[in-house]
């Protein structure tokens, strides 16, 4: 095998940011919308994987309003909010191979319990909570995977960079290539937990 110089690697055009988060999910996207209500001057981005934001979360779920009702309480009254089917009923059964049995949801912990909360679509949710932080003024960056982590000086996380692009199956540089961008954080801010 002869031993083949790779071209010279090509630097990374970066862009600088307040904050960098990486997924689209509703953490990221919560994450983001709190901090542009907590600091309106600050620049977010978000990275995401899928080809659009809930492009890769296929599952329905039960949630507990509780969380989008600190961070946006106006959503009911949103009529493009896609959180609209309560919970009617509870049921929970003990299975075997030829019966299910119904337990009565007393025994069962609070947790079990799903008055009050709502069945979704956790993909359309995400969608609806990323027009939310756009209005907000988050940048939202689907089809890129954060493929690296980026240090500062002192060691710090600095950002991210997104996947190079064009690179053939050997790992080399083809027609197209594309180097992955840097995506750096300048600084952060350490209230992301919902507290005003």
């Amino acid at each position: 095998m002869e031993n083949e110089a790779l071209p010279p690697v090509t630097p990374r055009e970066a862009m600088e940011f307040d904050v960098v988060i990486v997924g689209a999910g509703p953490a990221g996207l919560a994450a983001a919308i709190r901090l542009k209500q907590l600091d309106p001057q600050l620049q977010v981005v978000l990275v995401e994987k899928g080809s659009e934001v809930g492009a890769h979360i296929l599952s329905g779920a039960v949630i507990d309003p509780i969380g989008i009702d600190r961070l946006l309480p106006e959503w009911r009254k949103d009529p493009d909010c896609p959180i609209q089917q309560a919970v009617l009923d509870d049921r929970f059964y003990w299975l075997s191979e030829k019966r299910a049995i119904r337990i009565p949801a007393w025994p069962m912990p609070p947790l079990m319990i799903n008055h009050g909360n709502f069945i979704v679509s956790l993909g359309t949710v995400c969608r609806w909570l990323a027009t939310k932080a756009e209005a907000l003024g988050v940048e939202i960056y689907p089809g890129f995977a954060a493929t690296e982590v980026l240090y500062g000086e002192q060691g710090q996380v600095a950002g991210v960079a997104t996947g190079d692009m064009g690179v053939g199956r050997d790992g080399k540089p083809q027609d197209g290539y594309t180097r992955g961008i840097a995506l750096k954080g300048t600084r952060c801010t350490p209230r992301v937990h919902g507290a005003a």
